[in-house]
């Protein structure tokens, strides 16, 4: 990391003093230099933090390298660029390769070497669109509790996860494929070198995400370059039972097939420094075409590279490979609407069962086969890992809670299933309408005292966590009557033996896909 010197040093203060409207709390110094926050109330919040370099041209799929310093002070007081989405947006954003920053909100009172909670937000988009930029993210709401939070970006997409034999290459022994992942903890490891001076403690890390930064949280949970990173974990809607897909293999799909499928429908050949030559003259803009017919089926995502990752989360587990920290798995009860086929065409979905097709749908109830199979994808896809991974941790010895997000606004219970996938973090992170939001084709009302109460007791829990590596003495640890936490329309409850007719059922599937 750069050092800067006792010149620039002074030069910072005089234009600090200068400027006037900056106070102690809004000016931090960090390796690279001293940056300059905004204070709004009772937090401070600095954005747009480089934690890497900016990953293009001859740095594009390589490893994360050091971000370069500063002299003077750099402003943090709007976000930085998105990463590429690889999918489509609605209207114009802000997206560029280089990409890879990050944001800190902290209380405004915080002092360096407070040794204040962190806790660092992977987002979801399943993995090739969404940013910690996000304002359903702000991380407000915590810093008010006392946490120094963080968002972070990282490659996405085909810049993201990616592998081709020419790339492979070039880096014999190296991490490969899973460049996103890498930033994750490029991002982890900056912030266990700088978050001090934030008031945060570098040695009380909580990593945490949802979607497919849920899935990225198991895969650094089973990462040996993760580990000592964080020392909690926290995984919503995190497809407990997701493999990646393999670098290379004899058979079946591979990283490496699909990069070589997608260099010759560009017209490059070959596995030589030739190909990877071309494939760097690729512009950003056309590697994250969302449908470009390549790979349609096949979307990027993690990749088993045997550095980096070495296998599949519910495999390491249950070896007891993954890191001893204490671990929170959740989900909700409609993460079917990902998968809008499960509605659809449920005969497709129960089909797939096999000889269980019939214990499923009499499990489920039978007669609605349409809310079987939804109610089947959810627990199939979520719920159920959920469980399986919890259970598998106590085995090991560690500390596993399972939470069950049923609660939705009660103007939408005569209408909707349950909580969508993602539904349940507005509430996590306080961040609620004040007035009805429209997404797609699907309106978010405004937020009622009862939606607040709920968002203010889920917060409280993953704070509770933060500090203290419990959410809550109320919250049973998994054991053997599997219980769980469910924040539905009755409050805050601990369910025994939770949906247990069902979820053994699933279980014997062992898809959980």
């Amino acid at each position: 990391m750069f050092q800067r010197t006792l010149f620039a040093a002074a030069a910072a203060a005089l234009i600090l003093a200068a400027a006037g409207h900056a106070s102690a709390a809004d000016t931090v110094k960090v390796a690279q230099g001293t940056l300059h926050g905004a204070t709004a109330s009772a937090v401070t919040s600095f954005k747009n933090i480089p934690f890497a370099a900016p990953p293009v041209g001859d740095l594009r799929w390589r490893p994360p390298q050091p971000a370069k310093g500063w002299s003077g002070v750099r402003e943090a007081t709007a976000y930085g660029h998105q990463c590429m989405q690889m999918r489509n947006v609605q209207g114009p954003i802000d997206q560029d390769e280089d990409c890879l920053n990050l944001n800190v909100w902290a209380p405004a009172s915080a002092k360096p070497g407070a040794r204040l909670p962190v806790m660092v937000w992977i987002h979801g988009g399943s993995f090739t669109g969404g940013s910690g930029a996000n304002a359903l993210y702000d991380g407000t709401h915590f810093a008010e509790r006392g946490v120094v939070l963080v968002t972070i970006n990282y490659r996405l997409g085909r810049l993201g996860y990616f592998a081709h034999p020419a790339i492979s290459a070039e880096q014999p022994g190296q991490p490969l494929g899973s460049y996103g992942t890498m930033d994750q903890i490029a991002a982890l490891q900056w912030v266990k070198a700088n978050i001090a001076a934030f008031g945060g403690d570098p040695g009380n890390v909580t990593a945490f995400g949802e979607s497919a930064g849920g899935i990225a949280i198991n895969f650094l949970m089973t990462s040996p370059k993760a580990q000592g990173l964080f020392q909690k974990a926290i995984s919503e809607s995190g497809f407990g039972r997701f493999t990646g897909v393999p670098i290379r293999g004899a058979s079946g799909r591979t990283a490496e097939k699909d990069g070589l499928a997608y260099a010759a429908a560009h017209g490059i050949t070959g596995t030589g420094p030739d190909a990877a030559k071309a494939l760097r003259a690729l512009s950003a803009a056309e590697l994250s075409k969302a449908n470009g017919g390549l790979n349609a089926g096949d979307p990027p995502q993690p990749i088993i590279d045997g550095v980096v990752t070495l296998e599949p989360p519910a495999k390491a587990f249950a070896e007891g490979k993954e890191a001893k920290v204490p671990y929170i798995a959740g989900g909700n009860s409609w993460e079917a609407s990902l998968f809008p086929q499960s509605k659809d065409n449920p005969e497709g979905t129960l089909g797939r069962t096999g000889a269980l097709r019939e214990k499923i749908v009499a499990a489920y109830g039978g007669a609605d086969l349409a809310g079987v199979s939804q109610d089947y994808t959810t627990e199939n896809s979520v719920i159920e890992p959920n469980r399986h991974l919890a259970r598998l941790h106590v085995k090991n010895g560690q500390k596993a809670w399972v939470y069950y997000w049923s609660y939705i606004p009660a103007s939408q219970r005569a209408s909707t299933r349950g909580m969508s996938h993602g539904g349940e973090l507005g509430y996590v992170f306080g961040n609620l309408p004040d007035q009805p939001r429209t997404f797609g084709n699907r309106t978010i009302p405004a937020a009622t005292a009862e939606d607040r109460a709920i968002s203010a007791k889920a917060t409280d829990r993953w704070v509770a966590f933060a500090k203290t590596g419990v959410p809550g003495a109320d919250w049973p640890v998994e054991n053997a009557s599997d219980p769980a936490l469910e924040f539905g329309p009755d409050g805050v409850q601990v369910r025994q033996n939770f949906h247990k007719a069902t979820l053994d059922v699933v279980e014997q599937g062992g898809r959980g896909q």
